[in-house]
Parts: structure tokens; C-alpha cells; sequence
């Protein structure tokens, strides 16, 4: 009789399991593609995701350039953009726009907010926001980069302007050490559009620690993730986006002979990413053009404006990061909440 019962147990064991990984499986959608556009400006750029424990759903934030403002030359339509939000409550297959985040800086008329970093760490959301001061039509003027909390992931207040290496800052990357501190790797436009980073055991006070000289890569957006136990760096080199390895996250190694989204093979070329790594499975997010059917041709047809879009992360046969867009992503976010 015991043994029967052993035996039972143990196939009802199975079962549950069974049933748990089936339901876990089926709760994986499409992501649409395009994921999200702007629905004010056309322009959505530079997008994070981050769990928002309040809400119990995903926001997105992202610089929202006014690409469809009309007489706006190219550079003047990336400058005065404000930060929009798009909120999922599915798990990340679709987003939906609840507004722009209401920030407390503006020290001078018309400011520019660009490529928001946001965590959530000790009770409060920190944003750590590129900032320019005024709406220009050339990249000659100075950016700085500004540390914000919020308690509700909507509205911010301004706590500090860090002090880094230059006041030509943009493109902020927070992560944490294995240690307990942080670091925080940033974009030097000064210094040939350089990656430099800093540190700090707060998320308040930081202090700089210069470039980062294993990274002889000049670009932008770097961002900074672990997957299978390896430190990754992606950075946007404006013909794709590059990849870096790491075991300390102090020395990093490039990954040769391949590029992620760099347009090629019927891909479109992939910019300023985030990645958010959620029970094994890395979701990158990024922005591209958009490119729409035309009804009367059939063909693919450019139109002005950004869209964003996710691709999941993998590994290839000689363990290089790899994605593929002309596959659909199959995403979750919520599948470890």
C-alpha cells in the first residue's frame, strides 16, 4: 500500500508540474510589430522598460521626438522633446500611451529631455535623464546629465545634476554590482563619443571614474545586462548595434563578426537599445524607422518618424549574441512576477 501511494504521489507530482509548465508556455503572446509608436509626435526613441510595482504592469519610457511637427528640420526635431509613457498590461506584446512624465527640471526655456534611464531601488524610482537646455538646430551645445525620483513612475523631482567628466553627457546606464554599488556607464560626446562610466553606493552621490579603455568603440546608448552568467555591453555604433562581454563588468571584450539589427538580411537597422531579462529569456528594445504597406503597390513605403520594437536575444553556435527581426518575438514579461 505504500508503495502504491509513493507511486501515486510521485505522478501527481508530475502532473502539477506538467500543468504548470503548459500554462506558463501558453501564456507567451506575439509581440505586435510595430511594438509602439508615438501617437502624439510619431517619434519614439531611445526607449527603457521597467517594472512598476505600483501599477503591477510595464512602463516604457522614451524620448518623444517631434518628427511629424511640421517646418522642423531633422536636428531641431530631436531637440524639445518631453518623455512619453506607454504602459503594458500584457506582458509586453502590446503598449498602450497614458501620457508624458511630468519632470520638475527645467531650468530654461524650451529644454530638451532625451534617453531616460529608470530603475526602481530602495522604495523610489530613480530616472537618470539626458538633458539639454533650449531646442537647437546644430549639436554644439552642451547636455548634462540629471538624477530625478519619483514614487509613482509619473511624476519626478529633480535631486541632483551629476558631476562627470564634461557638460557634453548624454545616454545614462545604471546597473548593479555584485557588490551592492552602482555603476553607471554614460556616453562622453567630447571625447569622440567615448563610453566612460561612474560610481556610487547610493544612486546620490557619484564619483567619476574616466573612460572606459577597453571599449575602443565610438557611440551612444550603451546598456548593460546578464545573461547565462555573462555581463553583456551593447552600444549603438550607428550601423548596428556592437556587442561586448564581460566577466567583471570593469574590462570588456568586443564580439567580432557580428553586428545586432544592422540592417541586412531584410532587417531593419536597430537603434539606442534596452534589454530587460526576464526568466531566461533577454528582450531588446530598440528603435528603428517606420515602414508602412503602401495599398496600391504592395511595397514597403518610409515614412518620417521612429517606431519601437522588440527582438529576443539569443546565443548562436559559438556563443555570439544574436537576434533575428524578420522573427516574431514571443515575450512575457510578468513570466517571473
Amino acid at each position: 500500500m505504500k508503495r502504491i501511494i509513493t507511486v501515486l504521489l510521485f505522478v501527481s507530482v508530475l502532473l502539477s508540474v506538467s500543468c504548470r509548465q503548459g500554462t506558463g508556455k501558453a501564456e507567451y503572446k506575439e509581440a505586435a510589430c510595430p511594438l509602439f509608436i508615438d501617437p502624439v509626435y510619431n517619434g519614439s526613441t531611445d526607449p527603457m522598460v521597467c517594472y512598476n510595482p505600483v501599477t503591477k504592469t510595464y512602463y516604457m519610457y522614451y524620448t518623444s521626438r517631434r518628427s511629424n511637427v511640421p517646418g522642423l528640420g531633422g536636428i531641431e526635431s530631436v531637440h524639445g522633446s518631453p518623455i512619453g509613457i506607454a504602459e503594458s498590461k500584457d506582458g509586453g506584446a502590446t503598449w498602450e500611451y497614458i501620457g508624458n512624465a511630468s519632470i520638475d527640471y527645467h531650468p530654461d526655456e524650451n529644454p530638451t529631455y532625451w534617453a531616460p534611464e529608470v530603475i526602481y531601488a530602495n522604495g523610489s524610482f530613480h530616472m537618470y535623464l539626458s538633458y539639454v537646455p533650449g531646442i537647437f538646430d546644430t549639436w554644439e551645445h552642451p547636455r548634462d546629465i540629471v538624477h530625478l525620483t519619483s514614487q509613482d513612475g509619473k511624476d519626478w523631482t529633480a535631486k541632483s545634476v551629476l558631476r562627470l567628466s564634461d557638460k557634453r553627457v548624454i545616454d545614462a546606464c545604471i546597473y548593479k554590482m555584485p557588490n551592492g554599488t552602482w555603476r553607471l556607464w554614460y556616453n562622453n560626446e567630447t571625447d569622440g563619443k567615448s563610453i566612460y562610466y561612474a560610481d556610487s553606493k547610493d544612486l546620490y552621490n557619484w564619483e567619476d571614474k574616466g573612460k572606459v579603455t577597453s571599449i575602443v568603440t565610438n557611440g551612444e546608448g550603451p546598456n548593460v545586462f546578464c545573461l547565462g552568467g555573462v555581463y553583456y555591453m551593447i552600444v549603438d555604433e550607428w550601423k548596428g548595434l556592437s556587442v561586448f562581454t564581460s566577466t567583471d563588468l570593469t574590462e570588456w571584450t568586443k564580439q567580432e563578426g557580428r553586428y545586432l539589427i544592422d540592417g541586412k538580411e531584410g532587417q531593419r537597422r536597430g537603434n539606442h537599445a534596452d534589454v530587460e531579462v526576464v526568466d531566461g529569456h533577454a528582450y531588446m528594445f530598440y528603435f528603428s524607422g517606420i515602414r508602412e504597406t503602401d495599398p496600391e503597390t504592395g511595397e514597403l513605403v518610409r515614412r518620417r518618424g521612429s517606431a519601437v520594437y522588440v527582438a529576443e536575444l539569443k546565443t548562436d553556435s559559438e556563443g555570439r549574441l544574436y537576434c533575428d527581426t524578420n522573427e516574431p518575438c514571443m515575450i512575457n514579461l510578468m513570466a517571473d512576477k
